[in-house]
């Protein structure tokens, strides 16, 4: 007998709201299948505000009440189950971050959690990660977002140490990340890896997927450091113009997918790696998952 559940996930983060829909397939003495039925992404930069200003604009209240507002209505279209929505370091900081989810919440009927870094963390490592991670192997992984960087490491197959630092994409664009924060990222990662060998990094985050394609590689071969570096120079040479124009990036991914390379760079120069693996995953993976093993 074969049972299909419809779940969706709601990612509020600092770069870009997604709405993900997926299939959960559910057959008797097989393996439960997450099937991705859409995703719809919408580009408002809450970053922007939080960080500069420390609050949400008006504009983009109302601009998260209409998205919200669509995702309600897509969600009844597609008969969904159970739902949740998760806001992440934009909200988390802003200081108006509550108000706007009660707000949303009174205009859409959808409710927010803003959750911390470790729950984020959490929440990704409750995705298809543990298939990446080989017991006899280290490895670093790193999801990098607009406003923060969550970081956990892996050996023997479980997890010892996760971190998470104010060091994200948006943040870099408005030069808000300073060079303690820099260097407390890079002592972390040296000190967490430093008795490990041959560390791996996996990535996660809508750039390092983005270079990833590009790259034309399939799924389940890494990219070197020599040829994220490269990609990085290449990216640099080019003017904001360009790089929507030629690569086809997105107007909101096509000034922050510099900062983030960078910041996979680095993770890989300090941690050692050679070599970034790039699953499919991501926040709103994770709240699938999480929902349906009872963690959400």
């Amino acid at each position: 007998m074969i049972t299909i559940k419809k779940y969706a996930a709601i990612d509020i983060g600092s770069n870009a709201m997604r709405l993900l829909i997926s299939n959960i397939v559910e057959q008797e003495g097989k393996e439960t299948q997450f099937n991705k039925s859409a995703l719809i992404r919408v580009p408002i930069r809450l970053g922007q505000d939080a960080f500069t200003v420390g609050e949400i604009s008006e504009e983009n209240i109302d601009r998260m009440v209409d998205a919200m507002k669509a995702f309600k209505l897509l969600m009844k279209v597609y008969k969904i189950e159970m739902y949740r929505a998760c806001a992440t370091s934009a909200m988390r900081e802003a200081y108006n971050g509550k108000e706007v989810a009660d707000y949303i919440f009174e205009q859409s009927d959808i409710k927010i959690d803003i959750i911390d870094g470790k729950n984020e963390a959490a929440i990704i490592a409750s995705t298809d990660l543990h298939s990446f991670i080989k017991t006899d192997q280290a490895y670093l992984y790193v999801d990098v977002g607009g406003g923060s960087t969550e970081f956990s490491l892996f050996n023997d197959g479980k997890m010892i140490a996760s971190k998470s630092f104010k060091n994200g994409t948006v943040r870099l664009l408005n030069d808000m990340v300073n060079d303690v924060v820099w260097q407390e990222t890079e002592k972390w990662i040296k000190a967490k890896t430093e008795e490990l060998d041959n560390v791996i990094i996996i990535g996660s985050g809508g750039n390092i997927n983005k270079i990833f394609k590009m790259s034309g590689k399939s799924q389940d071969q890494p990219l070197s450091y020599l040829y994220l570096n490269s990609q990085y120079q290449y990216l640099n040479s080019l003017t904001y113009e360009q790089r929507i124009a030629e690569l086809g990036l997105n107007t909101d991914r096509a000034d922050v997918i510099i900062p983030a390379t960078k910041i996979y760079l680095n993770a890989m120069k300090w941690s050692g790696a050679t070599k970034i693996y790039v699953p499919k995953i991501g926040l709103s993976d994770g709240i699938i998952k999480a929902m349906y093993q009872g963690l959400l």
